[in-house]
C-alpha cells in the first residue's frame, strides 16, 4: 500500500526516532508500504519518519545511480545490489574528506542542493530478523545512507546548508509546506491538516 510521504514542516520529521522492539506491531507490512512508496515516489531510500512514524528504520535502494557512466565497476555492482532495510542502525565511524553531491528528498520536493559528506562509513544495524551486521561503505552508498540516516536523528539536509543557501530557498520550503506545490506522489502537508 503507497502511504502519504510526510512534507517538510511536520514535526514527526524533527524528532529523533525511537528504537524498535523486535515485537513492533506490523513490521513487514510496513516494510512492505514503505517499499511501494518509495518506490512509487521514484526514490532511493526512505526512512519511517517520512511516513509519520518515528522509529529508527530506513531503506535505500540506490540502483539508479549506478547509470552514473563516472562511476568504477565496483561501485556500480554495489548500488545495484544494495536494496537493503535498516533497523535500530547507529553510524559508528564516519572518515575520509568530504564531497559535495546534489541531494534531494521525497519530503523536499523541487529542491536539490550541493551537501558535504564524508565518503566512508560504518554502520551497525538489524535486518528484519532482528540479526545484528556491522558494515562499511562507501562513495554514493555512503551517502544513500547517510541522508537517511540523518531522518532518523531528526536532521534533513537542508539543515546541512551555508546560511546563504538557507534564505535562497526559505519561500520554496514555506510553499512545501503548506502544500503550494505540484508533486506526483502522495504527500502529507502539515499546514492543510490544521484546518481539517
Amino acid at each position: 500500500m503507497i502511504l502519504p510521504i510526510v512534507a517538510y514542516g511536520d514535526p514527526v520529521l524533527r524528532k529523533k526516532a525511537k528504537e524498535i522492539p523486535e515485537d513492533f506491531p506490523k513490521l513487514e507490512e510496513l516494510i512492505n508500504n514503505m517499499w511501494d512508496t518509495m518506490y512509487n515516489a521514484y526514490g532511493v531510500g526512505l526512512a519511517a519518519p517520512q511516513v509519520g512514524i518515528p522509529v529508527r528504520m530506513f531503506m535505500i535502494d540506490p540502483a539508479p545511480f549506478a547509470e552514473d557512466e563516472e562511476l568504477d565497476e565496483k561501485e556500480k555492482e554495489q548500488l545495484l545490489n544494495l536494496r537493503k532495510v535498516f533497523i535500530n542502525p547507529r553510524i559508528i565511524q564516519e572518515e575520509g574528506e568530504e564531497w559535495g553531491f546534489n541531494e534531494g528528498c521525497l519530503s523536499i520536493p523541487e529542491i536539490r542542493e550541493d551537501v558535504f559528506r564524508k565518503p566512508e562509513i560504518v554502520i551497525e544495524y538489524q535486518d528484519e530478523s532482528f540479526n545484528t551486521h556491522k558494515e562499511s561503505y562507501s562513495g554514493l552508498a555512503a551517502r544513500v545512507i547517510q541522508h537517511e540516516y540523518d531522518h532518523i536523528e531528526g536532521i534533513l539536509f537542508t539543515d546541512k546548508l551555508s546560511s546563504l543557501k538557507k534564505r535562497l530557498i526559505k519561500s520554496k520550503l514555506s510553499n512545501i509546506s503548506k502544500g503550494k506545490i505540484k508533486i506526483e506522489y502522495k504527500m502529507r502537508f502539515p499546514e492543510m491538516k490544521k484546518g481539517r
